[in-house]
């Protein structure tokens, strides 16, 4: 039995688009044990994913600090690994790859590349296009990639939801990172009041706010969820996400996530980049861009709310 090793260091929403691809390379490899090097907030989540023999953590402490880069190796090298499917395609793990896993053989968005192609070049595909060539040129069967199933993730929220609503709710995500600050669309506490003035009581509004948005998500005229006073677990914040009615974000993990569950909603794309290389949107879950997101008005925004809540 070999040891593989898959690489998703985050973001909350890129990890989510890889459970598929996760789903596929343990499909493709059911006699090896297939674990997953990940950043600490994601621990928890991707512990109890089905596909996966085991999570390790990554600190992602500066690499200057070898102190860390070595009992990382150290730590890796114990696991034997023979192959790494490098899904985080990132400067840090082009570094592990040269310098910590050097024995292994490589998957990546560099090693899949025929002569002469450019990296550069292919970044700008979709994410799922890019994971996808990098599966099959990886000789890895592809069945999930694009039908992730993230049932494994949902916990039981009924108290949540009898504390906060007993109907159908509109779900919220006003914000965003603060290294992405340009993904906020600035609007949502004048589209909040469009929505309860137009729909009364039949929709509460809701705010599922992280740890550093507590405070802020109060500013808004909606109920903040929250666990005892704490922002909610990834496998809540799923399920509450799975149960909504509708729900608008920005571009961050919440929208790939809705996007993965084919809700319905909205999410918000200003000049950053596009749903399209994201790979976010279908039917029932839309996208609306401006070159600028202060462009995008309330009002064009409700209206395009009204037309597919009901």
């Amino acid at each position: 039995m070999s040891n593989i090793l898959i690489i998703k260091h985050g973001s909350l929403g890129d990890l989510i688009q890889a459970n598929g691809a996760i789903q596929d390379i343990k499909n493709s490899n059911k006699n090896s044990k297939v674990l997953l090097l990940t950043s600490f907030p994601y621990v928890q989540l991707m512990s109890r994913c089905p596909y996966l023999d085991g999570v390790i953590i990554d600190k992602r402490l500066p690499r200057w600090n070898l102190f860390y880069l070595l009992s990382l190796k150290k730590l890796l090298n114990k696991y034997n690994f023979t192959h790494v499917f490098d899904l985080q395609n990132s400067n840090r793990t082009n570094f592990y790859k040269n310098f910590i896993l050097t024995k292994q053989i490589w998957s990546s968005s560099k090693t899949i590349l025929n002569q002469g192609e450019s990296k550069k070049k292919f970044d700008n595909y979709p994410v799922l296009d890019r994971m996808e060539t990098q599966l099959i040129k990886s000789n890895i069967r592809i069945e999930n990639l694009r039908n992730i199933d993230l049932s494994w993730c949902y916990t039981d929220i009924s108290r949540l939801l009898k504390q906060y609503t007993n109907n159908d709710y509109i779900l919220i995500f006003p914000f965003c990172s603060e290294k992405h600050s340009d993904k906020m669309w600035p609007y949502y506490k004048n589209l909040i009041n469009k929505i309860k003035e137009f729909y009364r009581n039949k929709y509460p509004v809701l705010i599922a706010p992280g740890p550093k948005e507590i405070d802020m998500a109060k500013n808004y005229n909606a109920k903040v969820v929250l666990d005892e006073n704490k922002s909610l677990n990834l496998n809540q914040l799923i399920t509450l996400i799975k149960k909504s009615k509708y729900v608008i974000s920005n571009d961050t993990g919440p929208a790939h996530i809705c996007s993965h569950l084919k809700k319905k909603g909205l999410a918000l794309f200003g000049g950053h980049t596009s749903a399209y290389k994201v790979s976010i949107g279908n039917d029932n879950f839309k996208t609306l861009k401006a070159h600028k997101l202060s462009d995008l008005n309330e009002n064009y925004v409700f209206e395009e709310i009204k037309k597919n809540l009901d």
